[in-house]
């Protein structure tokens, strides 16, 4: 019995002197919060389906991963919602797509100090010291392939108004692309940009002023095809034959049809951006977790420009988005 205990405690000292314990070798328990815009448009549903397809298939895998998404309505309710999770769920793990970057910066650095590892998702922090990792699509490519795009369709001259989206550090991101290339160009004028939420309705109104104001445009970017199908209904009430082009973006189905089939001659060309990167940053970091690993600082996912030619790669009719 002696020499039982003895070699029991020789081979505890062994596993001591190679830093291993009963509690490290079991796999850590992750609780994961989810933070993300209720499906308000259809880039945002996409996000929420991607969200939920992601809880399902990770808790199935994982039996010590618990993931719980929360959908809000603006910043205010997210903000409030971020609280809930920390002191009702106990979280020690989050992935957040902020409503807006400035309103959410705070909430969400007062999480990191309680010790939550925090991965931002698509539209990014004001200071990005209350993040552990951002994933994001291009934003830049976003903005610069419609810009370059638009250049090359109207050789290089031409009246062009734009809709940016919510303001957020993404936002910044695909306008200042834009107009980094447009800039270039002394005689393509950029008559106004104005936000249209990544809203149909509010697409709709501010292309509404952009008519009566403008007398001649030649071209619209829309910088998200929610955004484009208010352009678009807005032109056509308008009865305008002048605009030639409207670019939307993020590749939703209904645009990148059109634009395989040809059924709207001004729907031409798109840009990928899609939805399911959320699903992406939900895995990633929900299997880094479990392991007690940390992801990199930033993952980018690449924004290509979809034409004729490859819409048909980029074309998913079963998809919400």
């Amino acid at each position: 019995m002696q020499f039982s205990l003895r070699k029991l405690a020789v081979g505890l000292s062994a596993v001591a002197a190679f830093g291993f314990s009963a509690s490290t070798l079991a796999q850590e328990k992750v609780t994961l919060g989810v933070s993300i815009p209720a499906a308000t448009h259809s880039f945002t549903a996409g996000i929420v389906w991607w969200s939920n397809e992601a809880k399902k298939e990770l808790e199935a895998a994982h039996p010590n991963l618990k993931v719980i998404v929360k959908t809000s309505s603006g910043a205010p309710e997210q903000a409030n919602q971020l609280q809930d999770l920390l002191t009702v769920n106990k979280i020690n793990a989050l992935v957040i797509m902020p409503f807006e970057s400035a309103s959410l910066t705070q909430p969400v650095m007062q999480l990191k100090k309680k010790g939550v590892y925090i991965t931002v998702v698509d539209r990014g922090l004001t200071d990005t010291s209350a993040q552990d990792a951002y994933v994001s699509g291009d934003n830049t490519a976003f903005g610069k392939l419609a810009a370059e795009y638009l250049v090359k369709q109207l050789d290089g001259k031409g009246d062009i108004v734009a809709l940016r989206g919510i303001p957020t550090t993404l936002d910044n991101e695909r306008m200042d692309a834009f107009k980094s290339v447009i800039d270039k160009h002394p005689d393509i004028k950029l008559l106004d940009a104005r936000y249209g939420n990544w809203n149909r309705d509010d697409a709709f109104k501010v292309m509404q002023d952009y008519l009566t104001r403008f007398p001649h445009i030649d071209a619209v970017w829309a910088a998200d095809d929610d955004m484009a199908v208010g352009v678009l209904k807005a032109i056509e009430q308008a009865k305008r034959s002048d605009i030639k082009i409207v670019f939307g973006g993020a590749g939703a189905k209904d645009m990148v049809k059109s634009i395989l089939e040809g059924t709207n001659p001004l729907l031409q060309a798109d840009v990928s951006y899609s939805p399911k990167f959320i699903y992406e940053a939900i895995k990633l970091t929900a299997e880094a977790r479990l392991k007690n690993e940390k992801l990199p600082d930033m993952t980018i996912v690449p924004s290509v420009l979809i034409t004729k030619e490859n819409a048909k790669d980029f074309y998913f009719p079963d998809s919400p988005f």
